[in-house]
């Protein structure tokens, strides 16, 4: 696998690279630098396997790595009735952007203190705060979510990550397992499949129009 120096500016066109898992593992484990705290980014479009990866990630490295996702700062769901955003849950408005940059501000600064976060439940669609704990000496901190290399107020917590992996998947499987997704979380296959069609796909845009900004994209290989 070859991967970029995460010493060096983003380029204008990331680096695309197919690797397996125990080559990301390696690639992440590089990033550890001994007394001091680095943040890795996952994103890409929804079912691109940002969850899966780092969940997957956070196995292999044990105590070396922390998860915290960008889907705990979720407006909860009468917010986002009162603002009329409720049909549209997932968009780039219906997240607390700000207070996920700040908690990622807190990580890369206050190593030396455990770290509180929230994370979502899915079976409730809403999240949960202080659910998570990044212990004080964790020196790798994982976080995945749609939106961290949009502009804007994104912007701010694009400016935490040392490196952003923008991952890959083929449209058709990557539409399948939302769908899949939508059902297991109780909607009947039109209803997931419109979800897909009306919400999902009009993210996945905006997020495809951000991969520039990655370090490098990838395409998780067996």
């Amino acid at each position: 696998m070859t991967a970029p120096d995460p010493n060096q500016p983003i380029p204008n066109r990331p680096i695309s690279i197919q690797a397996t898992l125990a080559e990301l593992v390696e690639r992440a484990r590089s990033l550890i630098v001994p007394g001091s705290r680095r943040i890795l980014g996952v994103t890409g479009s929804p079912g691109a396997g940002k969850s899966t990866l780092c969940a997957a990630l956070l196995t292999e490295l044990g105590p070396d790595a922390a998860l915290v996702g960008m889907d705990g700062f979720h407006l909860a769901n009468e917010e986002l009735t009162r603002l009329g955003r409720r049909e549209r849950k997932g968009a780039p408005d219906t997240f607390d952007m700000g207070g996920y940059a700040a908690l990622l501000e807190r990580l890369g600064r206050e190593a030396g203190e455990d770290v509180y976060g929230p994370v979502f439940n899915r079976d409730l669609e809403e999240s949960i705060g202080s659910a998570v704990m990044v212990p004080a000496k964790v020196p790798l901190i994982l976080t995945e979510g749609n939106y961290l290399l949009l502009e804007g107020g994104w912007a701010r917590a694009r400016a935490t990550l040392d490196e952003v992996w923008f991952l890959e998947l083929p449209e058709e499987v990557r539409l399948e397992r939302l769908i899949r997704r939508h059902e297991a979380h109780g909607r009947s296959p039109a209803e997931a499949a419109a979800w897909v069609r009306g919400v999902d796909q009009r993210n996945a845009v905006l997020i495809e129009a951000s991969r520039t900004r990655a370090s490098m994209t990838v395409q998780l290989t067996l």
